[in-house]
């Protein structure tokens, strides 16, 4: 079972969880970032790292976000991935508590 990266990183790309995790299994795209699914090795480091709780364990995702396993399988096979810590998004204390966020995915 992996963690999956959820709707609330969208915008926001915060990446605490990346510093966390010790098998490198975070992908990183335009505006959000995607745990691969192969790499995970569940350990549950990243998920209490994330300060707005975009993390979740895959049979912990809520039903409005089941979507995002699949994203997350498909994106971390598309984007480079990331290892260290950078700075958020511009303008992230602006999106952190907005919902619904997939149509702001930029692939």
């Amino acid at each position: 079972m992996a963690f999956v990266v959820s709707d609330s990183c969208i915008k926001c790309k915060l990446t605490d969880c990346v510093e966390v995790c010790p098998v490198d299994c975070f992908y990183e795209g335009p505006n959000m970032l995607v745990i691969d699914p192969d790499e995970c090795i569940d350990c549950a480091l990243c998920e209490p790292e994330c300060p707005i709780e975009a993390i979740y364990s895959e049979d912990e995702l809520p039903e409005d976000q089941t979507e995002f396993i699949e994203l997350n399988a498909r994106l971390s096979q598309e984007w480079p991935n990331i290892t260290e810590q950078k700075l958020p998004m511009e303008g992230h204390e602006e999106w952190q508590e907005v919902k619904g966020k997939l149509k702001y995915l930029e692939i």
